[in-house]
């Protein structure tokens, strides 16, 4: 039923759109591409007049393709999306050299921390957003993030359009299968309502290399690879969002309630290394997600505006690990002497978490040279976990819990069009409560808690030399409080450190920018500098455990040192042509002169941090038919590359036999070929990613997928 959902919903919409007309609903009249994306030219002139290092995507040139925003993500520069492995991975984004939770990711302004794994960014269809920003660096205090690395944020459609549905369904290799659902209606007298769903299933039974365990012996060649198919990595996913409120009243631009409901199962086929194989566990979980936004301009007189929103998710997440055998990548098994592959489970995780942020703007007088923002977010966090090995159910007697408050206050001055300047300043303060361990074996706890607080300052300012030459720099002294996956783990392969401390960093940032246009020639390019010199950092580490196990876990490292830039050219000839893409070289060195508790020289001093890669680069052709078939017509080919050079995924402290933890140089090609009809009513893409079929890596030698074939059929109603 999960892999016929899509193809229903497209027949049915199919149906629909034979019998009505579509007329696009543009709040802008001209657009250019840049990103291999249509960008629209006045959210491009508000993202550039920011003083922040930000770009603005616009994903309606993506919303055709079988992309998710994960992939739209990984054509911005100096951004690297990083999976383990196929359809519902785990994922991270490295920004800038900064990753996993230095960054952090928003929905209009919302933060996302806790919402479950069904709403990551490789699970949502490109089509949720109507445009993505990046802030990479220093963050604006409107967000109320305590993020090192940047932000993330997916802006939705919120033009005002009487009505709307899209939906789409696409297959591919490893039997996978995606769709969604997004439509809504705006009536006359403000009441509006808006709903999106999405699916995501797959089989994820494509090939890799991989060591293989000899059971007679115990014993693993890790040299000696064979090719073999994975077996345990089903995974789907189901989720729905559905808002209901007014929008245009004079007491509210848009007040909407909101309930989302989502479930999720995954089968775990690997640790976190490739040659520890799982034949049995698995996971599952579901949220429900009540939320309450109101918006108004104007509030009680000109110039205040208020944004507010709160959302509260419960989440319940089951592990399971009860198989009384242990796998090869053969598919063979050996019995064990006790029950669980990687240790004994069947736990239930109830999680509570609570958002609550506030935004006020206020802007006096008609000039708008001067502008106030003040931010308030709190977050609460709770988690508690109930065994279900034993037919009576045995409850953890201690919770782990968080509360999180931050506060900002900016200032912006706007003398012209050509300059303007913002100072800001945040305070952090996080308060954390769970069991630590007494005994080194870690069976006695006692409840511990304690708090933490800090602050942030900074500024950001931009000048535009010409028109299309602009310069902006920026300075940030910020702060990153430990998350609770950091200090408790996540229940499974991630173990916690309940002593981390805030990371705190000095970040500078440094861009020059030219956006121009010379008759039927346009041309893009930017260039940015990073510096960032971060205490505390928190470091994710592979320990192993008894067994040939492994999990891993967190430290405060210590000193740790950023520097390099990023690059990006891009080409445009008339609407027929557009070639460019990114180039980043991102070093992030070991600063610590002694190792970590003692006065001993530290043999990695200066040498790159493990598991990070530095550069990296993407590339793309795209060439345009139009009128096709048909004058509203358009058919769009791309070609598109991806090079990442090798890293280390261990320390540089590792001596002679150092290549055997080195991921390689890894170059990738993909092919897609769009035809649109009708203005984008009807829509068909054909999409062969890794076309060589190339041995792709990312976290610790986690193999990707190799070649693969889409196809995705859509259609778009809508005035």
């Amino acid at each position: 039923n999960v892999k016929l959902l899509g193809l229903a919903i497209m027949l049915a919409w199919a149906a629909t759109a034979m019998a009505h007309d579509t007329i696009p609903a543009l709040e802008r009249k001209e657009t250019t591409r840049m990103q291999e994306v249509v960008v629209n030219t006045d959210a491009v002139a508000r993202t550039r007049r920011q003083p922040y290092n930000v770009i603005g995507i616009d994903t309606k040139g993506k919303a055709t393709g079988a992309k998710s925003l994960s992939d739209v993500l990984g054509k911005a520069p100096g951004v690297r999306v990083r999976e383990t492995g196929g359809t519902g991975s785990d994922i991270q984004v490295l920004l800038d050299g900064f990753s996993g939770r230095h960054v952090k990711v928003f929905v209009d302004g919302v933060p996302q921390e806790g919402v479950g794994g069904a709403f990551t960014l490789n699970n949502i269809p490109a089509g949720y957003a109507d445009r993505v920003e990046v802030y990479r660096g220093v963050v604006p205090v409107g967000f109320g993030a305590d993020a090192l690395g940047g932000v993330i944020n997916i802006v939705t459609n919120k033009s005002h359009r009487t009505w709307w549905a899209d939906a789409s369904y696409s297959f591919g290799s490893f039997n996978t299968h995606r769709s969604n659902l997004n439509a809504g209606q705006r009536l006359e007298n403000g009441l509006s309502w808006e709903v999106f769903a999405f699916q995501n299933y797959s089989d994820n039974n494509y090939t890799i290399n991989a060591p293989v365990e000899d059971f007679e012996t115990g014993s693993i060649e890790k040299k000696k690879l064979y090719s073999v198919e994975r077996f345990n990595d089903t995974y789907h996913n189901e989720a729905a969002t559905f808002k209901v409120g007014v929008v245009g009243k004079s007491w509210a631009d848009r007040l909407m309630l909101g309930i989302g409901l989502s479930q999720r199962y995954k089968e775990v086929q690997t640790g976190v290394r490739q040659e520890i194989v799982y034949g049995q566990k698995h996971r599952r979980s579901h949220s429900l997600m009540p939320s309450l936004e109101y918006g108004k301009r104007n509030l009680l007189f000109n110039g205040l505006d208020l944004s507010a929103s709160l959302n509260y998710n419960r989440n319940v997440s089951t592990n399971i690990d009860t198989a009384s055998c242990k796998y090869n990548w053969f598919g063979e098994t050996k019995k064990l002497n006790g029950r669980g592959e990687q240790s004994l489970q069947h736990l239930q995780s109830n999680n509570e978490n609570w958002n609550l942020a506030a935004n006020i703007n206020y802007s006096p007088g008609i000039s708008h040279r001067h502008l106030f923002t003040l931010n308030y977010l709190f977050s609460a966090f709770r988690r508690s976990n109930t065994s279900l090995l034993l037919p009576q159910v045995v409850e953890d007697p201690i919770d782990k819990l968080t509360h999180k408050n931050i506060v900002g206050l900016s200032y912006r001055l706007t003398p012209s069009e050509r300059w303007n300047i913002t100072a800001f300043g945040k305070y952090y303060n996080v308060f954390v409560q769970g069991p630590v361990a007494t005994t080194s074996n870690a069976d006695e706890f006692v409840s511990n808690a304690r708090a933490m607080d800090a602050v942030g300052y900074g500024a950001a300012g931009t000048y535009f030399i010409l028109p299309q030459l602009q310069v902006k720099l920026s300075y940030e002294k910020a702060c990153r409080m430990p998350t609770i996956e950091e200090m408790f783990g996540d229940e499974d392969l991630e173990q916690g450190e309940f002593g981390l401390r805030p990371e705190r960093s000095h970040n500078v940032n440094l861009n020059v920018g030219y956006n121009g246009k010379l008759g039927r020639h346009g041309l893009f390019a930017d260039a940015g500098l990073v510096l960032r010199d971060t205490r505390d950092y928190i470091q994710r580490n592979i320990i192993d455990l008894s067994g040939g196990k492994s999990a891993a876990t967190y430290i405060n490292y210590g000193k740790v040192l950023t520097k390099g830039y990023n690059v990006t050219l891009r080409y445009t000839w008339d609407k027929l042509l557009s070639i460019g893409g990114n180039f980043t070289d991102m070093r992030v060195l070991d600063n610590m002169k002694t190792a970590i508790g003692s006065s001993v020289p530290n043999l990695g001093y200066g040498g790159k941090m493990p598991n990070l890669p530095s550069m990296f680069a993407d590339f793309d052709v795209t060439l345009y038919w139009h009128g096709l078939g048909g004058k509203d017509n358009l058919l769009t080919f791309t070609y598109d590359g991806q090079y990442v050079q090798e890293f280390s995924y261990y320390s540089a402290r590792i001596g002679s036999n150092k290549g055997d933890y080195i991921v390689p140089d890894q170059l990738s090609h993909n092919i897609s070929l769009v035809y649109s009809l009708k203005s984008g009513r009807y829509n068909i893409a054909l999409e062969c990613r890794n076309v060589t079929d190339e041995r792709l890596y990312d976290n610790f030698s986690l193999q990707k997928p190799g070649r693969a074939f889409y196809a995705k059929f859509r259609v778009k109603l809508g005035k």
